[in-house]
């Protein structure tokens, strides 16, 4: 079974990869697949921020059930 690589080693992953290609010191193939990877790693890190906030914005309620957090009106 393959380990799961942690979001903070994704980013950078990431920031290596941008880093790379910025430079510009690349080949055309190799920065195509780099930038393809880049995307990859992107979608993936927007994924699991997206389930996060998801998951935080969820609450218990009286009866132990989970559901979505709603802002209370400040009433001044």
């Amino acid at each position: 079974m393959a380990k799961e690589v942690k979001f903070e080693e994704k980013l950078q992953n990431l920031e290596e990869i941008v880093k790379e290609l910025e430079e510009g010191n690349v080949d055309l193939d190799d920065a195509i697949n780099k930038y393809t990877e880049a995307m990859k790693i992107a979608k993936e890190c927007s994924e699991k921020l997206d389930n996060a906030t998801k998951a935080v914005n969820k609450i218990l309620n009286e009866n132990g059930e989970l559901e979505d957090f709603k802002e209370m009106e400040v009433q001044e």
